[in-house]
């Protein structure tokens, strides 16, 4: 007899939680019916897969060597299922999910809910990235569908838009502009910038900002996070532009930096949900996008801009 497929689910499932324990309970089975399939499957292969101890339970070297194999079969048996659903037209199936970890923490909570109401079969697993590296991964296979920024690099990607968020400037409490009720775009000329890595679209705004005020882009102090740019912001090191759904969510309830009125341009970048050109789930997707504009209307219409054009896409403007 050969190793079934929920054999190996079962297998990879305590190579994770290196448990058989917390792998039963991930896998909401009984543990003797776990270890049971587990020696099963030992029993097939005649090999022994995992090595079990008091203190848990970890693959053997050749255990090791079949995971990625076995990796990969679920990887596809899953793909092969979500195939079936589609061509019975069912809206059931995991699909791949790739957000900016600049936005995914502030947005997907309130509407994972929603879509999960309106698709109880439709499970999302997501995974976090920059801009550019969702779009390729996108145009590769890695993801199903994206929330991304404008200007995106790809070509001819289907796209809905979601919203144009501001960027809101913030300082440190006991920085100069927090005695201010408004800044002008002159008070900015000299002042030190802060900006998230390069690998993101923030980044490209806020040399946009430095350039065009005349600010000092501080590059040798670029933050990994939103979270690591607010500590540094409210330690005095410098101001930046961070986007209103972060201010929403991190800054207004601790209020350790100081969200300031900004008396000039308004910067803001250009929110999208693509997939891939020819799609057959291209309706499924738009009716998410639906789904993502209606939560957007009802819980964030003081921090963004739902007005957002398809013909900005061609233009590639933010």
């Amino acid at each position: 007899m050969e190793p079934t497929i929920k054999q190996l689910r079962y297998l990879q499932s305590v190579s994770q939680a290196r448990s058989f324990r917390g792998a039963a309970d991930r896998l909401d089975v009984a543990q003797p019916t776990l270890t049971a399939q587990i020696n099963t499957l030992e029993s097939k292969l005649g090999v022994t897969l995992l090595e079990r101890s008091r203190k848990g339970a970890q693959l053997t070297p050749i255990g090791r060597s079949f995971m990625p194999h076995i990796e990969t079969i679920l990887e596809q048996m899953a793909v092969i299922q979500r195939l079936a659903a589609e061509a019975e037209g069912s809206l059931v199936g995991t699909y791949r999910l790739g957000v900016p970890p600049t936005l995914g923490p502030y947005f997907l909570p309130e509407v994972i809910p929603a879509i999960h109401i309106a698709f109880p079969g439709l499970k999302i697993f997501v995974r976090e990235d920059a801009p550019r590296d969702l779009e390729v991964g996108l145009l590769h296979g890695e993801y199903d569908f994206i929330i991304t920024t404008l200007p995106m690099e790809i070509p001819n990607l289907g796209l809905e838009p979601l919203f144009n968020e501001p960027l809101v400037l913030v300082c440190a409490p006991d920085h100069p502009f927090a005695n201010k009720e408004t800044i002008l775009p002159d008070d900015l000329r000299g002042e030190s910038l802060l900006a998230i890595e390069e690998k993101h679209r923030l980044f490209d705004l806020m040399q946009t900002i430095a350039a065009q005020f005349e600010a000092r882009l501080l590059r040798d102090y670029e933050g990994t996070s939103l979270d690591t740019l607010r500590h540094m912001i409210g330690t005095g090191l410098g101001i930046a532009f961070l986007p209103s759904l972060y201010v929403k969510s991190e800054i207004t309830p601790r209020q350790d930096v100081q969200a300031m009125s900004f008396e000039g341009p308004q910067f803001s970048r250009g929110v999208v949900l693509a997939w891939r050109p020819g799609s057959r789930r291209a309706e499924l997707y738009r009716k998410v996008a639906e789904i993502m504009r209606t939560i957007s209307q009802e819980n964030f219409s003081d921090n963004v801009n739902l007005n957002m054009q398809v013909r900005e896409f061609d233009a590639g403007r933010l």
